[in-house]
């Protein structure tokens, strides 16, 4: 199997694809970058062989893209959204470490080492999940949402479509989070969240919609 991963500029990446090549000998990986000037370079010992435009030209049935990008949701998801038109098929690069028993994962998402995923936790797709989070069980986590390193969602949460959760932000049980929220880095969020809001500090006292 090849595997294109959309973005050469982090790379954690490539120590998480160069940990899942030592469980899979069988999967190859590239890396394909707007930036005209990278093109044809080395990334950490992956080649960059050029743009997103040649989605449709390296398309194939044992051929799968991965989105890496991890600081804004709406340009993941549009980024995602290219890649679909353009015929492609999306993957997952998940650290090898991750324990999927009794998880239900969806495609295109990018999971980094040291991510707890507890018992019935349900992941969509293109969602980006970064060291060291942990989703409590029963939580659901939607499309497109980004999950910085160091969060914590308590069990039996619901994210929304296109969220971003920041760094040791932490999600309390049986919260409701709607779509395209942002929870501001060490924030403590509870209870009902509405769609498009900006969540600083206390979420009791700091809400505002974007």
């Amino acid at each position: 199997m090849k595997i294109y991963l959309l973005g050469a500029i982090n790379p954690e990446t490539i120590r998480t694809a160069n940990a899942v090549q030592v469980t899979n000998s069988n999967i190859e990986f590239a890396l394909l970058d707007d930036d005209p000037a990278k093109h044809g370079t080395i990334f950490y010992g992956f080649p960059i062989v050029g743009g997103l435009d040649l989605i449709n030209q390296l398309k194939g049935p044992d051929v799968k893209f991965v989105n890496l990008i991890i600081d804004s949701p709406h340009v993941r998801h549009e980024i995602t959204d290219k890649v679909i038109a353009s015929g492609g098929s999306l993957g997952n690069l998940l650290h090898p470490d991750l324990d999927l028993t009794m998880i239900n994962i969806g495609s295109g998402n990018y999971i980094q080492e040291a991510v707890t995923l507890q018992a019935e936790v349900s992941i969509g797709e293109n969602t980006s999940i970064h060291t060291g989070a942990l989703i409590g069980h029963g939580t659901k986590i939607g499309n497109s949402v980004i999950i910085s390193h160091g969060a914590t969602i308590s069990e039996h949460c619901r994210i929304g479509d296109e969220c971003f959760i920041g760094i040791n932000a932490t999600v309390l049980p049986h919260a409701d989070i709607g779509k395209n929220v942002t929870i501001s880095a060490g924030t403590v969020a509870r209870g009902d969240i509405p769609d498009n809001s900006l969540v600083l500090s206390n979420s009791t006292t700091f809400i505002t919609n974007k």
